[in-house]
């Protein structure tokens, strides 16, 4: 049983919080039907996730035998056969596309291009480098498109430019964690192919790039003409140190290997979790109170 639950890998269905996030900026978090809608969605993706998982573990179980912690994972340390791994995926795929089909049509489509999606990132798209990063970041865009989708607000396309390069970063990160980690260019290579092109000078490269788009399109999105317009202020460029301190502290961690991966950082590392705290804290004042507070200031000046 303990196989069968790690093998969903239920600690990384927090990513799926991404879906949550249009009741937030759609300014719904006042309407119990948008949070049931969206929660919904958010489950069929963790559902759908699970699968991608098992299918990616079954079809990496070799090379997953090279990495240091991926070598622990129920398929290659013999934990669960394949065939017991194939039979759970079929039953939780199941279970997804029944709740999938209590969502919205366009809900649906948007999870079956979640899917389609992944499954060509498992069979193909994970070989090619680069572009491998840039899908997994689509993935993440996807989600918050179904979240905007489910509860009928509009997808502005600053949720595609922010969210896309954040986690295009956050992307380029694991992979250098991956080379961190294994720290041996055989094995490295045999557990994933593109870390052959990958190099830890290439990919520090990437990280500072992706970072800096990710910061001045965050710093952008908060000027906005559109932002100012919608939440009634632009205060959302006051949590700009906080972003930036957990930006440079995942890209810190990452790159020096004292973590599994990404959500090994967020669901274990205090600083990032206080910090990434408190911005989440600061945005979502501005987003109920930011008006308000406008007029306050206003006033008072």
């Amino acid at each position: 049983m303990t196989a069968q639950i790690r093998l969903l890998r239920p600690t990384h269905w927090i990513k799926n919080v991404v879906v949550l996030f249009p009741i937030f900026f759609g300014l719904k978090y006042n309407q119990p039907h948008a949070w049931s809608l969206a929660g919904m969605v958010a489950i069929c993706f963790c559902l759908f996730a699970s699968v991608i998982y098992i299918v990616n573990d079954i079809v990496d179980a070799e090379s997953d035998k090279e990495h240091p912690k991926k070598k622990d994972r129920p398929i290659p340390s013999g934990a669960m056969s394949k065939k017991a791994a194939m039979v759970e995926a079929a039953v939780v795929f199941c279970i997804a596309i029944f709740l999938a089909s209590k969502v919205s049509m366009l809900a649906q489509i948007v999870l079956a291009a979640y899917f389609v999606l992944q499954l060509g990132y498992i069979f193909f798209f994970k070989s090619i480098s680069i572009l491998d990063v840039i899908v997994l970041s689509l993935g993440f865009v996807i989600r918050a498109v179904a979240g905007a989708v489910a509860i009928e607000v509009f997808v502005s396309p600053w949720l595609f430019i922010c969210m896309f390069t954040v986690f295009m970063f956050m992307g380029f990160c694991k992979r250098y964690n991956e080379l961190a980690l294994i720290d041996d260019a055989k094995k490295a290579q045999s557990h994933r192919k593109t870390l052959i092109s990958y190099t830890k000078e290439f990919l520090t490269h990437l990280i500072t790039t992706s970072s800096a788009i990710a910061i001045v399109s965050f710093l952008s999105y908060s000027l906005s003409d559109s932002t100012i317009e919608h939440f009634g202020c632009s205060y959302f460029v006051y949590s700009l140190p906080l972003m930036v301190y957990c930006i440079f502290r995942f890209a810190m961690l990452s790159m020096s290997g004292c973590y599994n991966g990404p959500t090994d950082i967020i669901l274990k590392d205090r600083p990032f979790q206080v910090v990434t705290f408190l911005w989440a804290i600061m945005m979502l004042a501005v987003i109920v109170y930011g008006c308000s507070m406008n007029v306050f200031f206003d006033k008072l000046y």
